[in-house]
């Protein structure tokens, strides 16, 4: 049995590198066309032949996302774009329509193609429709249960990609048109203006019935299955996807990271204990997240699980430093600040390879003047921390609260 893939999403190149390197082993990208993303900064083709290169020196992959519903006009330019993408070598678009699909057998019959999760996909005999279209992948619906999952896996021979992390839809993904209706915005085409997260008064005619103060909001909480793991290996899908493209940096790290770390451990061990979870659980806790629920995997989702009433995003600044380098012989790293922190303060560093370690700041030195500092308030400057135990490129540090 393969081991299964963690799947990471990436808005950019340098979130794509750090995504690969803290343990995921594929990501899936946006070009400037074709992608539901219009707000991530997506790649320009160069972007994305470095990050095939990047990716396959690691053994490791890369996906476009062409997942779009796409209108006629949508299409123009659709065989150069996928025969580049062949000559790139990338290993496979994620797509939502079959004009697409059909196109890229004919024109680039090197690229798999994955069928989006936009497609609502629950049943198997949907599944066999795309298979005999000669799709490799189908990335379920975010609305099915683990008992289906199961039921469908029994009966299908090609790949299930199941969410497990992130953003989850208030309707079947790719449904709604909400944003349509309100904003003009197609949610469908790269425009969603994620209405459903927005604040809303209820009225009776032109009363109101809403207390001051007290509004509602009909957006689901974000997906975290991290306690279904060991479950979703056992069903044999093939790829534990990440939702995310325009995360930051610092959250794919944290959030990758820990699934990493969880997909190892059960390989390894074959159990993971209640405390590990909660400690894994309070890891990913680190990065900024809304609430979270496990979605539908239960099959016994509420209205509590579902959905929340108020807004409710946990941006912290938590993430404070960007190792750059470690110098042995002095034993201090080069630091790129990324949120202010002082002289004194109890961070904590971590990495790929490094497990997360406390230490308490006692230097600060700007790296281009030699000026000792107490503070460090200036974004993206330079400076260098005495650490006596050795941090590597790429590596983070961060606040301990």
């Amino acid at each position: 049995m393969a081991k299964i893939e963690l799947l990471a999403p990436a808005g950019d190149l340098e979130k794509a590198k750090i995504a690969l390197l803290y343990g995921a082993d594929a990501v899936y990208v946006g070009a400037k066309k074709f992608s539901l993303r219009a707000r991530a900064s997506n790649f320009e083709i160069e972007d994305i032949k470095a990050l095939c290169t990047f990716a396959h020196e690691r053994a490791k992959k890369v996906y476009v996302t062409m997942n779009i519903i796409p209108h006629d006009d949508d299409l123009k330019d659709l065989v150069s774009f996928l025969e580049t993408l062949a000559q790139i070598k990338v290993d496979a678009i994620i797509t939502s329509s079959i004009a697409i699909i059909t196109k890229a057998k004919m024109v680039a019959p090197t690229l798999e193609c994955h069928v989006s999760t936009q497609m609502s996909i629950t049943n198997s005999k949907a599944i066999a429709f795309y298979e005999k279209l000669g799709c490799s992948r189908v990335v379920l619906a975010r609305e099915v249960t683990l008992e289906e999952i199961e039921a469908i896996k029994k009966n299908t021979t090609i790949q299930l990609e199941v969410f497990i992390h992130g953003g989850m839809c208030a309707s079947y993904s790719g449904r709604c048109v909400l944003s349509n209706h309100l904003t003009r915005r197609d949610a469908n085409r790269g425009g969603c203006a994620h209405s459903c997260r927005w604040n809303y008064q209820l009225y009776q005619g032109k009363r109101k019935v809403t207390k001051k103060d007290q509004f509602f909001n009909m957006g689901s909480k974000d997906l975290m299955a991290i306690t279904k793991i060991p479950d979703l290996i056992n069903l044999n899908v093939a790829s534990l996807k990440i939702e995310g493209r325009m995360k930051s940096t610092y959250y794919l790290a944290t959030v990758v990271r820990c699934y990493r770390q969880v997909i190892d451990e059960y390989y390894k061990v074959g159990s993971i204990s209640n405390d590990e979870f909660l400690n894994y659980i309070e890891e990913i806790n680190k990065a900024e997240n809304r609430l979270t629920s496990i979605g539908f995997l239960n099959g016994d989702t509420t209205i509590n699980e579902q959905l929340y009433d108020t807004r409710s995003e946990h941006p912290t600044k938590e993430y404070i430093g960007y190792i750059l380098d470690y110098d042995d012989e002095h034993k201090q790293a080069l630091i790129e600040q990324r949120n202010y922190f002082a002289k004194g303060d109890i961070v904590e560093f971590f990495g790929p390879k490094l497990e997360n370690t406390k230490f308490k700041i006692t230097k600060i030195i700007d790296y281009n003047t030699g000026e000792e500092l107490d503070v460090a308030r200036h974004p993206l400057q330079k400076m260098l921390i005495p650490l006596p135990f050795k941090v590597s490129k790429d590596d983070m540090m961060r606040k301990v609260k």
